[in-house]
Formats: C-alpha cells, sequence, structure tokens
C-alpha cells in the first residue's frame, strides 16, 4: 500500500478514561493531526464492522470540534447511548450550536463540553458532561454542579490528583497516572520481589508445571487471581477448579504463560482499586502480537512480541530498573533488545505501539487501517481481561 493509499484512513490514538477504581469506563478518540476533519476520521473509524461490540462496554468520546457542521443523520447507525460528543466551549457560545445540540440531547446523544463555557452557555446546549484539563487548576464549582456529568478530568499524572479531582465532583479521569504509581503502591518487598522475579523466569525459559506450582503457592495474591480466572466466565467450565495442577491443564502452557505474565500486574494493591496497568499491559502484549502477525510473523515471533509488550511495563509495576529485570530472566535477545532500548525490529514496534506515529507506521510498512484493527483486537482484549481478573 502506498504513502497516498496509508493517509486515506485516519490514524487515532485511543485514550483509557478511568472511574476512581481505577476501571475503564470509555475511551477518547484523539485523532492524528493528519487525519482531516475530526468528527469525519471518527466516523469512517466506526464503520468498522462490530466496533462498539469490541469496544463494549465502554463508551466512545467523539471529537466534533466544528458542532454548527454537524447533521443529525451523520450519526444514523451509532448508538446514541455508547457515544459523547465532545464540542469546544467556545462553541457552545453560538446560539444555532446551541440549538442544534439541544436537538440532538433531545434524540439521545449527549453533550460533553471540552473546556469551560462562558455563563449558562453549557446548559443552553442540553450538555451533561464536562470534560476539562485539571492537573493544575480546577474548574468553577458552578461549572460542574451545572451538569450532572459524569465530568472528566483529564492529564491526571498521580493517583493522588485524581483523588482531589474526584472530591471536586470529577468522576472520570485520564491521563498517564498509571506510569507514575506511588512509591509505597510499588512491588517494594524484597521478598516479593524476588518471587515474582523467579516466576518470570520460570516462565521465560518454560519451566516445568510443579516448578510453578511451588512459587504459585507462595504467593497468595497472585494465587486466588489464577483460580479466579479459571473459574470465570471466559472459560465457562461445568465444575470449578480447585487446584493449580487443574488450573495449568485447563489453560494449557502457552496460555498459561500469558496469563500469568499479566496476572502479575494484578496483584491487589493496598488500597483495593485495580492496578491501572493490567490494561495497559493487555493492549500492549496484544498489539505487538497482532501486528507481528500481520507482517508475517510465525508463532514463535508473535509469543516474542507478546512478551515484550506485557514485559514492557515491569520497572514501572515493579520500581526497579528495567536492567534489572531483565538481568534477572533468560529472555531472547530480541525482547532485550525491545525492553532496555527499545531497539530491533520489536523494539521498533514497541514505540510505534506507545506512541502511534504516521511517519513510523509508514516506516514500518503497517497500513493504517491494519494499525486500527490491532487497536480493536487489543482493546476488546484488555477490557475482557480487566473483566475476569
Amino acid at each position: 500500500m502506498s504513502a497516498s493509499e496509508i493517509s486515506l484512513f485516519p490514524l487515532v490514538e485511543l485514550q483509557a478514561v478511568s472511574n476512581a477504581q481505577n476501571e475503564w469506563v470509555a475511551l477518547v478518540f484523539a485523532l492524528s493531526p493528519d487525519s482531516g476533519d475530526a468528527f469525519q476520521a471518527a466516523l469512517t473509524l466506526f464503520k468498522t464492522p462490530d466496533v462498539f461490540a469490541a469496544l463494549a462496554p465502554l463508551e466512545c468520546i467523539l471529537p466534533v470540534p466544528q458542532p454548527q457542521l454537524l447533521e443529525a443523520a451523520q450519526l444514523d447507525g451509532l448508538p446514541a447511548n455508547r457515544i459523547l460528543l465532545r464540542v469546544p466551549a467556545a462553541a457552545c457560545a453560538d446560539v444555532p450550536v446551541q440549538k442544534k445540540l439541544a436537538a440532538l440531547a433531545d434524540a439521545g446523544y449527549r453533550i460533553m463540553v471540552d473546556g469551560v463555557a462562558a455563563g449558562s452557555a453549557a446548559t443552553m446546549c442540553s450538555a451533561r458532561a464536562l470534560m476539562t484539563d485539571a492537573s493544575a487548576e480546577l474548574p468553577p464549582v458552578l461549572a460542574l454542579v451545572a451538569q450532572p456529568g459524569p465530568h472528566l478530568a483529564t492529564h491526571m499524572h498521580s493517583e493522588a490528583r485524581i483523588a482531589e479531582c474526584a472530591s471536586a465532583g470529577f468522576s472520570w479521569f485520564a491521563g498517564d497516572f498509571a506510569m507514575h504509581p506511588a512509591p509505597d503502591s510499588t512491588v517494594g518487598d524484597g521478598t516479593s520481589r524476588k518471587r515474582l522475579l523467579a516466576l518470570l523466569g520460570l516462565l521465560a525459559r518454560d519451566a516445568d508445571s510443579r516448578e510453578l506450582e511451588v512459587l504459585l503457592k507462595q504467593d497468595p495474591a497472585l494465587s486466588y487471581h489464577l483460580l479466579k480466572l479459571v473459574n470465570s466466565a471466559a472459560f465457562a467450565l461445568s465444575s470449578p477448579i480447585h487446584s493449580f495442577g487443574q488450573a495449568i491443564n485447563v489453560l494449557g502452557r502457552r496460555q498459561l504463560q500469558r496469563w500469568l505474565q499479566l496476572l502479575l500486574y494484578a496483584r491487589q494493591q493496598d488500597d483495593g482499586l485495580a492496578n491501572p496497568l493490567l490494561p495497559l499491559a493487555a493492549v500492549r502484549a496484544s498489539m505487538m502480537e497482532v501486528l507481528v502477525k500481520a507482517r508475517g510473523g510465525d508463532r514463535d515471533q508473535q509469543d516474542m512480541a507478546f512478551v515484550a509488550g506485557v514485559f514492557s511495563l515491569l520497572d514501572v509495576l515493579m520500581g526497579m530498573p528495567m536492567t534489572e529485570i531483565v538481568a534477572a530472566l533468560s529472555l531472547d535477545l530480541e525482547v532485550v533488545m525491545a525492553l532496555l532500548d527499545r531497539a530491533g525490529p520489536l523494539g521498533e514496534l514497541l514505540q510505534l505501539v506507545e506512541q502511534p506515529d504516521p511517519a513510523r507506521l509508514e516506516q514500518a510498512g503497517i497500513a493504517r487501517e491494519t494499525y486500527w484493527e490491532a487497536q480493536l483486537q487489543a482493546y476488546h482484549w484488555a477490557i475482557q481481561v480487566s473483566r475476569n481478573i
């Protein structure tokens, strides 16, 4: 596919929105600047078969940068109960825009104002929610109480700031807070850290099941999550599983390795909240695997790509340098290069998964539509992982 053909399809970065329990509730569609009209580009993405089923039950926040041009017919076929139309605050002052958005609200669509609109403009638009950068300053109280919400605070860099914004009236949060856990929330206990590294080492060298069982029995949290997983609706077993041996047999070696790699992120935090790194690791792992498969990679190459994706957040999870983590594991050289330096084919792909970039995507020879399909698969799997673990 030529560069001109690739550019016809929009490139989007999906930004996860969480509630106060760190559970994903929505996705913000952030379109690449070269996608043209952001709203029309989003509509192109929504023509993908079963897109809303893939992202269920998450809600989708669509950019509408020019609401004065929006026509109701453009929304035909979109489920109103899954859509929030994100409009600029400045546009809400326009009376025709107010009437147009109010009519759409009457038809069941929800309006989210991006920023703080002047006076009662947001109310005149029948807006329900506010989206704003609350990293430094909070909006006026009246701006929040005037609409029922949920209100979205963006650029959240810490869970402490999320708590402050929650107290102010926000209930949805987006940002890179998962990458900046509080020091006491990482796996800081020396014994626990060694046990995790030992388990990762066993997984990396495809150790015997009995060796895995020994370590699993020493980690109550990980053991609990594994048994909870195999007894979940995801596997629909006729009788419950009570032992690690049974769990290993049910999952199979390959799937066991993958689930355990993800279960490392599901270790219960002291505050009882879900670990926000878990779905991020799942997205990275799945996208890496799907993209390598799309490029013709065999099963072993797909497995290495999955490992590179799922392990790429271990330094954040464990609060220790990636060099120390890699030194304790028996990983393929390609995976090591990717994790330490984002080098080699897997490293370049990992950079692309971490931060979509038009030039890098074209250099990798991956069509934008292929990238979008990989995103859909990855987010669908991450959503299922989060619900079953």
